[in-house]
């Protein structure tokens, strides 16, 4: 076809192009009008979900408002209930000691005359073993601080008699609160007393003299006058037996230890009472504990003195008593008074203790690892001992 015929259908076909255009024109506005409701349709969906979130963040935290102040009202109720049972607890036990039960008052002063009497009987014989245990300490082989913990006088122990890891800390010279670590090592990595459980006991305790022996506590308490020796059961937290200590116008044992008027030791051959009175105020009284019925089977007045004396331990049925300066100086065993007379005063070893902060608040002999648990100045203490047999001293 030529030129010139292209020019004369351009007429024709202008129409139909122009029309093609304008319908494409239509399409794309109708597309772009969809496009832009759709648009819009999002935005306001967008802003109704934007401000439903918005009201359903302050609703949560007005609830979580309310939940905290739910919980500050019951955390301050629950304390005042603590305040108010602890209250109650100690009125009751105040109520007890001021009501005693006739019947079973006359029951322990019956027990108490007959226990005196039946001591008095057998006070200074020769004491018959019950153990071939014949060794008695050498020298300090060792010494290990462990750490600084409490006040300036308390005591810690693990149990005399049982194979338990437990380490019991008693902080202070009166105190209704035993801390109880599970391990030495909980004892000894954490400064706090969070890794500790506490026991709370029914009466408070007097001095550093107590003990753990076999499951139990000993520990003492003062009413008025006299001493009792309180024995506790750990597993279950309750009073066993209690036991007023048949001797009269006591003092304290330890001239460096005013507090302890009676100190509660364990040994291979089981457990003493160290004490003294104004009877004989210038030496030391020895007395052995049956650890069932708190009963005194028998005692013994010691040539050991009160003065100087800081601490006191029994190893195999001697009485080892530890004596110091009110000048702080070494430490050392003095004075050894054996119950079965196999070891004579002159021929026991003096021993002495590495020189320390001050004098010791207690020395607590654990006979099943031959070694001493002290108390420093606040300072927790391991010596270990060497021992030899009696004979070879």
């Amino acid at each position: 076809m030529g030129p010139w015929r292209c020019l004369l259908l351009l007429p024709l076909l202008a129409p139909a192009l122009r029309a093609q255009q304008q319908q494409f024109m239509e399409y794309v506005e109708r597309r772009i009008t969809l496009l832009e409701e759709r648009i819009s349709q999002w935005h306001d969906q967008s802003s109704r979900y934007s401000t439903e979130l918005r009201d359903f963040k302050n609703q949560v935290l007005g609830m979580l408002e309310a939940a905290e102040k739910e919980r500050e009202a019951l955390r301050a109720e629950a304390e005042g209930a603590a305040v108010r049972v602890d209250r109650l607890e100690r009125e009751v036990d105040y109520l007890e000691t001021q009501n005693p039960a006739p019947p079973c008052v006359e029951v322990d002063e019956t027990l108490m005359d007959k226990q005196v009497a039946t001591a008095k009987q057998r006070k200074n014989e020769k004491y018959t073993k019950l153990t071939d245990c014949s060794d008695t300490i050498a020298s300090v082989r060792a010494m290990k601080i462990l750490k600084r913990f409490g006040s300036a006088s308390g005591l810690w122990t693990k149990d005399a008699a049982g194979s338990s890891e437990k380490i019991y800390v008693f902080d202070g010279t009166a105190n209704d609160t035993v801390y109880v670590f599970p391990r030495m090592r909980e004892f000894t990595l954490f400064s706090a007393t969070r890794k500790a459980a506490r026991v709370k006991l029914p009466y408070p305790w007097v001095g550093t003299g107590h003990l753990v022996y076999d499951g139990h506590l000993y520990y003492i308490r003062q009413q008025g006058p006299s001493f009792q020796v309180i024995k506790f059961n750990l597993a279950n937290k309750t009073v066993v037996d209690s036991s007023v200590f048949p001797a009269e116008e006591q003092i304290p044992v330890f001239g460096l230890n005013p507090s302890t008027y009676i100190e509660v030791s364990a040994d291979e051959e089981g457990l003493w009472a160290v004490y003294a009175t104004k009877e004989d105020e210038k030496n030391m009284c020895l007395a052995k504990l049956d650890p069932g019925s708190l009963d005194i089977e028998q005692m013994w007045d010691t040539p050991c003195p009160r003065e100087n004396a800081e601490g006191a331990f029994v190893v195999c049925g001697a009485l080892h008593v530890v004596y110091n300066t009110r000048l702080p100086s070494r430490a050392r065993v003095q004075c050894v008074f054996d119950v079965s007379g196999t070891l004579a005063p002159e021929d026991a070893s003096l021993v002495y203790f590495p020189k320390r902060y001050g004098s010791h608040a207690s020395l607590k002999y654990s006979p099943r690892e031959r070694q001493i648990y002290a108390w420093d100045d606040g300072y927790q203490i391991i010596y270990r001992m060497e021992m030899k047999k009696k004979l070879e001293v």
